[in-house]
């Protein structure tokens, strides 16, 4: 389920909550009990490992497993 964060208008606390993406839109109430609250954008990290690409062959080589330099 995804997660929202919030900002209270009334006392400036930030706070998140679980809701379906079909809730994400709807008012929130912050913790303290006020319903000021505004939804705040939320950048995504992704972490992981970065692959280099494969480089791409080069000029008139034909290819295959030693780029074209005669395999037999």
């Amino acid at each position: 389920m995804p997660r929202y964060e919030y900002r209270c208008r009334s006392c400036g606390t930030s706070f998140e909550l679980n809701r379906p993406m079909a809730e994400s839109s709807a008012p929130a109430t912050c913790p303290d009990g006020h319903d000021d609250t505004v939804k705040l954008l939320s950048a995504v990290a992704v972490g992981g490992t970065a692959r280099a690409a494969a480089p791409a062959p080069s000029a008139g080589g034909g290819g295959g497993c030693c780029g074209g330099g005669g395999c037999g």
